[in-house]
């Protein structure tokens, strides 16, 4: 782990701490088992593909905890606002899915539980360093790590060979092929620009080497406006202006309908889309590929797209029982066997030694045998480890969403959407009553 991943990580865990009173609402934590002899029964939210699998498995295997499973639409599709309004009347259930952008959002308010007493060293020695780091604030565990979310690309192999496109590289590449797509075929776009989606702008600009959110001794700093974004707008702009790139929201009928005609042939995702590409035009087998995300210098480099962790609600009062699901969850073979079953899951485990488990699990005849996981691979060793997230997630990413929509229909302009963005997140940091140094 690169020491300044580490002091980031400190220090923004420690402005937590300071500002936003992490324990102040802590929930009970009852012990795993029951002292009748009868299991302990546990609530579970969450959308990840696979789980109500998983789930299965795990109660088939275990007769001391059972676990309810509820799917929920995915965080930003509604999922979190269903969350916080159960933690807000006292029903929330016991565990829920919490991506790494929105745990420092849910930690702040208090929403979530301390479960550090439960997460122990031989724990955290099985996870990817990066997902532990996201998963503690304050020196203390808020979540169990599940997957890692590297950036991956995909293409539709059967059209590049047709019309001798050669995969990109570099994003220069990728500009130059995109317009190689429409000149030979005028409706088809080998990406598109999802406005609707900033977490994949998002990890764009952590893969140039942006950092949006540090600590100034006892203040947040925003920055959504530095060289790294700029740079990213800038591309994005040109894209759009030029018409080489789709505008469409992500996995919309309207998306999957020009997957399924041919008109999109390439999907800037990541380890989860091998999964969802599956799922929604399953009649393409064979013609997709992945390769590695486009870089600007052509070396190795990549954010990480989305990525979820397990955490205890503050009321719950099976903490323990929960953290257990959670890490079987996280680390157990036949859990990540289990999920990937569904054909749908194309997980990236955060527990390195599950890695060749999934990759056996995986299905690739969709992707014509190839090995996707070995792409994951170096896609994850790429990881940039200077970014971290900061605790106004859901309205930095409203704002940009609100923007984006408006810069995609040809109203504004990305630049301008990350200047608001910059605007409404110093603002709601002060609202809250933290020192945000930023304009």
């Amino acid at each position: 782990m690169s020491r300044s991943w580490s002091r980031t990580s400190v220090a923004i865990a420690g402005a937590v701490a300071a500002l936003a009173a992490l324990t102040a609402c802590g929930g009970a934590t009852g012990d795993a088992a029951g002292g009748d002899g009868e299991p302990v029964n546990i609530t579970y939210w969450g959308w990840t593909k696979g789980t109500q699998q998983t789930v299965d498995a795990f109660n088939a295997a275990h007769d001391d905890i059972q676990v309810t499973y509820e799917e929920i639409p995915s965080g930003g599709a509604g999922g979190y606002a269903k969350i916080s309004n159960a933690v807000k009347a006292g029903n929330a259930p016991d565990l829920v899915s919490i991506e790494y952008p929105s745990l420092p959002e849910f930690v702040s308010q208090g929403a979530l539980q301390d479960i550090t007493r439960y997460v122990g060293d031989d724990l955290k020695k099985k996870l990817l360093p990066q997902a532990v780091e996201l998963t503690t604030l304050g020196g203390k565990n808020w979540a169990v790590p599940f997957d890692a979310a590297p950036q991956t690309y995909y293409y539709r192999k059967d059209f590049f060979a047709k019309h001798k496109i050669k995969v990109p590289r570099t994003w220069a590449d990728f500009k130059a092929a995109a317009a190689a797509a429409r000149k030979a075929d005028p409706t088809a776009r080998i990406g598109t620009f999802f406005p609707d989606d900033p977490t994949t702008f998002e990890a764009m600009v952590w893969q140039a080497g942006g950092q949006w959110f540090a600590t100034q001794g006892d203040a947040w700093k925003v920055d959504t406006t530095d060289p790294a974004t700029k740079k990213v707008t800038a591309y994005w702009q040109s894209l759009l202006d030029d018409g080489l790139v789709n505008s469409a929201t992500s996995f919309s009928p309207g998306w999957t309908h020009a997957l399924k005609k041919g008109d999109t042939v390439g999907y800037l995702g990541a380890s989860w889309g091998a999964g969802v590409l599956k799922s929604l035009v399953p009649d393409q087998s064979g013609k997709w590929a992945a390769a590695p995300m486009p870089t600007w210098d052509g070396k190795p480099a990549g954010g990480m797209l989305g990525g979820s962790t397990w955490a205890v609600t503050k009321d719950s009062d099976q903490a323990a029982a929960a953290v257990k699901f959670a890490t079987w969850m996280s680390t157990s073979p036949d859990a990540v066997k289990a999920r990937l079953s569904s054909g749908e899951s194309s997980a990236y485990p955060a527990a390195e030694s599950l890695r060749p488990v999934a990759e056996k699990a995986f299905d690739t005849r969709f992707y014509g045998g190839q090995d996707v996981y070995d792409v994951f691979d170096g896609a994850a060793a790429a990881i940039g480890r200077n970014w971290t997230w900061g605790p106004t997630g859901g309205t930095t990413n409203s704002a940009l969403k609100d923007a984006f929509g408006k810069a995609a229909d040809g109203d504004g302009t990305l630049a301008g959407a990350v200047r608001t963005a910059q605007e409404a997140t110093v603002k709601e940091l002060r609202k809250r009553g933290l020192k945000a140094a930023g304009r």
